[in-house]
C-alpha cells in the first residue's frame, strides 16, 4: 500500500505555464497520502505555489539539500562550507563563464547582477525575489545549500563538464538545458527521499515519485513506483517502469487514477 506521493516542480506538477491544471490540483486534494514537492528550488519558490493552491505540502527543498515539515519546519538540511562556495564562484568569475550565478543559504537568495535578463526571469517563475551581492557577502554565510548556473544552452554540456572535473567533492546536475545545480556531495533528490522515508518511518518501497529531468531520475529508480512524464528526455523514459501523460495534460492525475489511489473525481 503506498504511504506518500513525492513530485517535482517545473516540468511535473507544474504546466509549461508555471501553474497546476485543475485537475491535477483536485487529485493531490483528494489523495488520501501525503504529496511531498521535490525540487531544486528554494523554499521561498515553493511557497507561492503551496499559497495560491491553498495546499499544504511537507517539501523537500535544493535538489535535497533542506526537508520542511507541512508546517514550514526544517526537519533537515545539509550545504556545503561557504569556503567551498566561493571557490567555485571565484572559479566561474575567474574564467569569464557566460554564467548568471545564484548562491541560496536557508532561504536568502545571492546573486552578482539583479538586473541580468536570467535572473530576472528566474525571479518571475518562481515569484521569489533575490538580492544584489559578491564575494563579500557570501563570505558572510553560515553554509550555502545551493549555487544554480543559469547558462547559455549552447555551451552548457561543456560548462558541467569542466565544473565536475575542478569540483569533484560537489554534487553537480544538470536540471535542463539551461540550469546546472552545484550542492554538497551528499545531497540528491533521492538522498533526501530516503531520508525523509528514515524520519517517518516508511518503507521507500511504499513510495511513488514523478520527475521529468535528469536530476530526478536516481529518486525515479528508488521509490517503489518511479513514474515519468511524457515530456522527459527519452533517456529518462528509458530507464523508468512507467511513463505518464505530459505535464500539460494532467500526468500525475492519469498515473495516480490507474493506481486507484483516489475515487473518480
Amino acid at each position: 500500500m503506498y504511504q506518500v506521493v513525492f513530485s517535482d516542480v517545473d516540468g511535473t506538477l507544474l504546466n509549461d505555464q508555471h501553474c497546476i491544471t485543475p485537475l491535477t490540483l483536485l487529485t493531490i486534494k483528494k489523495i488520501q497520502i501525503p504529496f511531498v514537492i521535490v525540487s531544486a528550488r528554494s523554499p521561498s519558490g515553493i511557497y507561492p505555489i503551496l499559497e495560491e493552491n491553498d495546499l499544504v505540502c511537507p517539501m523537500i527543498c535544493y535538489g535535497g539539500g533542506m526537508i520542511l515539515n507541512h508546517e514550514n519546519e526544517i526537519i533537515y538540511e545539509q550545504g556545503m562550507e561557504t569556503s567551498l562556495a566561493l571557490k567555485i564562484i571565484n572559479y566561474i568569475e575567474a574564467n569569464n563563464f557566460d554564467i548568471a550565478w545564484c548562491v541560496y543559504s536557508f532561504d536568502d537568495w545571492i546573486v552578482k547582477d539583479c538586473l541580468d535578463p536570467r535572473i530576472i526571469k528566474e525571479e518571475q517563475i518562481v515569484k521569489a525575489k533575490s538580492r544584489q551581492g559578491n564575494q563579500i557577502e557570501i563570505k558572510k554565510l553560515s553554509k550555502v545549500h545551493k549555487i544554480l548556473c543559469i547558462c547559455n544552452p549552447e555551451y552548457i554540456n561543456d560548462l558541467e563538464a569542466k565544473l565536475k572535473i575542478m569540483f569533484k567533492e560537489c554534487q553537480i546536475v544538470k536540471s535542463s538545458n539551461i540550469l546546472i545545480e552545484i550542492t554538497h556531495q551528499n545531497i540528491s533528490k533521492a538522498f533526501a527521499i530516503k531520508k525523509y522515508c528514515d524520519l517517518l518511518n516508511i518503507d521507500i518501497k511504499n513510495t511513488i515519485a514523478f520527475g521529468d529531468q535528469y536530476n530526478d531520475l536516481e529518486m525515479l529508480k528508488i521509490v517503489g513506483c518511479g513514474i515519468a512524464m511524457k515530456n522527459a528526455p527519452l533517456e529518462i523514459k528509458k530507464e523508468v517502469k512507467q511513463v505518464t501523460e505530459d505535464n500539460n495534460h494532467d500526468g500525475i492525475y492519469f498515473a495516480l487514477s490507474k493506481l486507484n489511489l483516489f475515487k473518480e473525481l
